[in-house]
């Protein structure tokens, strides 16, 4: 699996400030950054999976959700996470 309860739990550490704070949004912005790279590179491989085209669409529109309300909520952290995962240009 892809996703292990090792890499979850160092993602959330670095991101969400503890490894049990998953309900963090840094977190799960970076969490879904993950997938997003993960699935990205598997669409590279084999471009006619479009249910996980679809997943990948889903997984974006999430992200950008959380992204938003990060950013009203504080916008300071929003750029330190946008500049350390390296989101945007």
């Amino acid at each position: 699996m892809y996703l292990s309860k090792d890499k979850k739990r160092e993602i959330f550490s670095n991101f969400g400030g503890d490894a049990g704070n998953t309900g963090s949004t840094e977190g799960q912005i970076a969490l879904f950054t993950f997938r997003i790279n993960h699935l990205t590179e598997h669409l590279k491989k084999n471009h006619k999976d479009f249910n996980t085209e679809r997943s990948l669409v889903k997984l974006v529109g999430k992200r950008r959700a959380l992204l938003d309300y990060l950013k009203n909520k504080d916008i300071q952290k929003y750029r330190e996470l946008i500049k350390e995962l390296g989101i945007r240009k």
